[in-house]
């Protein structure tokens, strides 16, 4: 199987989901190129490197693996569908959302909008992590260091930017973090994480149901470093959570109390987005996307 369709209902906003994923990319892993979406991958063992690209004739994302991997290609149409968030019903979103004006407003701003995934929830939290108090961009640099230090290189590599596997667990807990630039207390919390990661004690990529999701946002949020908002963040991209919401996010604290000033503080606006119940994850998603459209740089995650 060279090329894999991967079908979802219109509308869909390829343009906006290249641009989240090309302002946090894991340097060395994964890159934005033109209108494709490429990153190394590992799955059961095999490693190459996942293109993918927008048919917008056939409402489908076309998906191909070069390397050893290509071979489970049909097998991962599943996880690639949710890594895009194929899967959603837009009209349900936009019908529950729409009832408020300020979010009928984004909606129509953006229509086909949906949320991005992640490959990994140990890769996501890893640069969540990592990007705590300083920009999208310095997150990203800091993070192909991480690559390059406990990474592995591709076997073959496929493509000059994305030549690296992300370091797996047991590896990212063992290196030599020294000069990497994050402060001490961050580097243990991250190697911290990883190790729990490494040895079995945080199963941070087993969701399967909403049980699960309880226990992992406990479990997560008990390790040390780590804040409701890596939490909620990680639940909205990685255990694809419709409900997830990063009520600390400056970002949309600020949007929210703008557009209601009686809504100042964190509890006024739980009791404000509680209206948004269950899609609070898209309306987040909407307001960082305006922000982003307005300034024209990464806002929000």
């Amino acid at each position: 199987m060279d090329e894999l369709e991967l079908p979802f209902q219109a509308p869909f906003d390829w343009p906006r989901m290249l641009r989240f994923f090309r302002g946090r990319a894991s340097a060395g892993v994964e890159v934005v190129e033109g209108d494709s979406y490429l990153r190394t991958i590992e799955w059961q063992g095999d490693g190459g490197l996942l293109r993918v690209r927008l048919d917008p004739q056939h409402n489908c994302l076309i998906a191909r693996i070069d390397g050893p991997a290509s071979r489970h290609l049909g097998a991962l149409q599943p996880k690639l569908s949710t890594l895009f968030d194929l899967h959603t019903d837009l009209h349900q979103v936009h019908a529950a959302l729409g009832q408020d004006p300020w979010l009928k407003r984004l909606l129509a701003q953006a229509p086909g909008l949906r949320i991005p995934g992640a490959w990994s929830a140990f890769e996501l939290v890893v640069r969540t992590i990592v990007g705590q108090q300083v920009s999208v961009k310095a997150a990203t640099t800091i993070t192909g260091r991480l690559v390059q230090r406990a990474g592995r290189p591709l076997e073959v590599p496929g493509h000059p930017a994305v030549a690296w596997q992300f370091p797996t667990p047991s590896a990212l807990a063992a290196a030599n973090l020294d000069l990497i630039g994050m402060p001490g207390k961050r580097v243990a919390a991250l190697q911290g994480f990883a190790h729990a990661v490494a040895e079995g004690r945080l199963a941070i990529d087993a969701c399967s149901d909403p049980g699960d999701l309880a226990q992992l946002r406990k479990a997560l949020l008990d390790m040390p470093g780590i804040g409701p908002w890596t939490v909620e963040y990680t639940a909205m991209r990685a255990w694809r959570d419709t409900d997830a919401w990063p009520a600390s996010d400056l970002v949309l604290m600020q949007a929210i109390a703008r557009e209601h000033p009686l809504a100042l503080k964190l509890p006024q606006q739980a009791i404000h987005s509680a209206a948004w119940r269950p899609w609070r994850a898209y309306a987040a998603m909407h307001v960082w996307n305006e922000l982003a459209d307005q300034a024209g740089v990464q806002r929000g995650g």
